[in-house]
């Protein structure tokens, strides 16, 4: 059954803006505690040191890549472009941080490849492609997990060409990092509307971002309440008309498909 939610709001300072959030499926997934990914016809459930392949239509388990044995310890969101699996990879909550990008076949679910940061930039929560580069999150955190000196305003977003080479990286406002408490940008993916759609680590919104015209902070545009609560999310690419996310409920370890209408 489909559950319809009509989310109605004044206009407040924080931009939240009357939305209708259809309530697709829902699927139990024991894994069900960092991110989603998904493709045409699978989704890929990822927890920490492991990865799980699922069935879109009935949720079925049909493979896993186990990374406990190489040491992976901290995966975070993941993206699916062209068969490859592309995942954010972090040492949290050590200090200092370190992080990279871990890339996966999908059809044979096999480690194929490695892009490491090293300590540079932060936490690498999440990855997309877009406009023809790479944007990675960097997350800082204030309390468990920070660095020495910093804290979460510290977080960024860096935007790559697809050689890794840097190119230009913005700061989160204030008010978004108000909403991240003491963490920070767990997910992120761009739309086809040329928005950049993002989470933090608890709440069950969506915060809509626009790159600024001037100046370094990227751009609240509006808040959208989600029945997912934070971590990494997913756009699904086969969606024809209204954009159709994945994304949790680790409270119930629960994969919710959703779409904005």
């Amino acid at each position: 059954m489909r559950l319809i939610i009509k989310l109605v709001f004044l206009f407040l300072p924080c931009y939240v803006f009357s939305q209708t959030v259809i309530n697709v499926q829902q699927f139990p997934v024991k894994e069900a505690k960092q991110a989603v990914a998904v493709d045409k016809d699978h989704f890929y459930v990822i927890n920490n040191s492991t990865i799980t392949k699922h069935r879109k239509a009935t949720g079925e388990q049909i493979a896993v890549w186990d990374g406990t044995k190489d040491s992976v310890k901290h995966l975070n969101s993941g993206v699916v472009i062209k068969g490859k699996l592309y995942c954010a990879n972090s040492n949290y909550p050590q200090s200092p941080m370190a992080g990279s990008i871990e890339i996966f076949d999908v059809a044979t679910m096999q480690h194929t490849g490695n892009h490491s940061f090293g300590i540079g930039y932060g936490s690498v929560t999440w990855i997309d492609e877009h406009d023809g580069h790479w944007w990675v999150a960097f997350a800082h955190y204030t309390g468990r997990g920070a660095a020495e000196g910093k804290d979460n305003r510290w977080s960024c977003l860096v935007q790559f060409t697809k050689s890794w080479q840097m190119v230009q990286s913005w700061i989160y406002p204030a008010g978004i990092i108000e909403k991240f408490g003491t963490k920070s940008n767990s997910g992120g993916v761009w739309g086809k509307d040329g928005l950049l759609y993002i989470t933090g680590h608890d709440n069950p919104e969506l915060y809509v971002m626009q790159l600024p015209e001037m100046g370094y902070t990227l751009k609240h545009i509006k808040t959208i309440p989600v029945p997912v609560y934070g971590q990494g999310i997913a756009l699904d690419p086969s969606a024809k008309r209204n954009p159709v996310f994945y994304g949790l409920s680790r409270g119930n370890n629960t994969v919710i498909k959703f779409e904005l209408q």
